[in-house]
């Protein structure tokens, strides 16, 4: 492939140029990430919202971080 260059610029502008653009490239993509992680967020964040009043009072149904385990009696005897 022949490097041509069509705009007269000189090595270093071009190696320049095209470092500034990957760097613009890999903002571009950070920032589409980042935006669709707050989209996801924001939507959980309206259905909880969405719910009634009352399901958001009510006791967790599966209360598995209150589970007291009783000690086992030791027998002296």
């Amino acid at each position: 492939m022949k490097n041509e260059n069509i705009l007269h610029m000189s090595e270093k502008s071009r190696l320049t140029a095209d470092i500034t653009l990957l760097m613009l490239k890999g903002a571009g993509y950070a920032a589409v990430f980042v935006l669709s992680v707050w989209f996801v967020i924001a939507v959980i964040a309206l259905i909880g919202r969405a719910l009634p009043e009352e399901s958001r009072q009510q006791p967790d149904p599966t209360p598995l971080s209150s589970l007291v385990i009783m000690a086992p009696e030791v027998t002296i005897g």
